[in-house]
């Protein structure tokens, strides 16, 4: 049925939009605003890439459990590395976020182009690079539960990486709404010279959380490329998505929790031109704009209601200057 494939399609597109735009919530929570997504996601994806073809390179008879271990630590550390270097720069040496961000995006995209060309060199030739044991750890659904009609396509046919996501959506939101941690952490972002004085470490809480956030985010680069991908590489491959997951984060209204049903409307219209007959170009255009016309209405619309708890951490973007408390 279209429908049913339609939706399965949407929520494959969601996916590494949702782990990005919920690793940016975090952060921006703390009042940074890390542009650099869209360049950690390509780090996290090439460094999982990179750490399963050596290991499988390396060894006759491959572990897929290995596998998938040693992807998830490769992708871990290159995604924190993105974040302690942005966070190092703006929150230690006070640089513009806006120009960091927009920088590490740079370097992130050309570092997994370069190390992904690299590779596919070692592999033989572009197209060759394959680790097909570690993206079928990645891949593998449950067996039975996939198997029934409708609902086993539309709710059991995905990786785990997938459920992984939803999950620390939902998780996110209880540590920012019900947490002490997550209630710290919100007023660092709104106000850091207040937080500073009731003896919150505001630097403490801004690394933590964009670390853990580009950490996050780096998953939805792993979760592209060997999901999504199947275990293979195409420079500049990612498109848009790591944009898409910053726009994410206004539509979500900074909760993460939305962010899970926001990703998979953004990913019903990534998709929506596929399956509308007889589209020319340039309405496909137009269809594959329409994630970023929504996210301009929502920012209106929530601009006009002025409403607290829908609007940006109020530091956001700033950088905190102690000596001006």
């Amino acid at each position: 049925m279209v429908l049913i494939t339609f939706i399965h399609q949407a929520i494959v597109q969601a996916i590494s939009m949702l782990f990005g735009a919920t690793g940016e919530i975090m952060t921006e929570k703390s009042g940074n605003l890390n542009l650099g997504i869209p360049g950690i996601m390509y780090m996290g994806g090439i460094a999982g890439l990179m750490g399963a073809f050596f290991y499988e390179k390396g060894n006759d008879n491959p572990s897929v459990l290995t596998g998938v271990l040693i992807s998830l630590l490769c992708c871990t550390l290159a995604s924190a590395a993105g974040g302690l270097i942005y966070t190092f720069l703006t929150v230690t040496l006070r640089a513009n976020q806006n120009v960091v961000g927009l920088a590490l995006t740079t370097f992130g995209t050309g570092f997994g182009n370069f190390f992904g060309g690299s590779i596919s060199k070692i592999a033989g030739g572009v197209g060759q690079i394959s680790v097909k044991t570690t993206a079928s750890g990645f891949q593998a659904k449950p067996a039975v539960l996939s198997q029934i009609p409708v609902l086993g396509p539309l709710l059991f046919s995905y990786g785990f990486l997938t459920y992984t996501a939803i999950i620390l959506a939902l998780v996110c939101t209880f540590i920012l709404k019900r947490t002490r941690v997550g209630l710290q952490l919100t007023a660092v972002g709104e106000s850091p010279a207040t937080a500073d004085a009731a003896g919150i470490n505001v630097n403490r809480y801004k690394y933590v959380a964009t670390i853990s956030g580009a950490v996050i985010a780096g998953f939805g680069g792993l979760y592209f490329v060997m999901e999504y991908l199947g275990g293979t590489w195409g420079n500049n491959g990612f498109g848009d998505r790591g944009w898409l997951a910053v726009a994410l984060v206004i539509l979500a209204l900074w909760n993460p929790s939305k962010a899970i049903w926001g990703s998979f409307l953004f990913g019903a219209l990534y998709i929506l031109y596929i399956y509308i007959p007889g589209i020319g170009r340039a309405l496909q255009e137009l269809t594959k704009m329409s994630p970023y016309v929504v996210t301009i209405i929502i920012l209106i619309l929530t601009s006009k209601r002025n409403k607290p708890e829908e609007q940006p951490p109020a530091s956001l973007g700033l950088s905190y200057f102690r000596e001006e408390r």
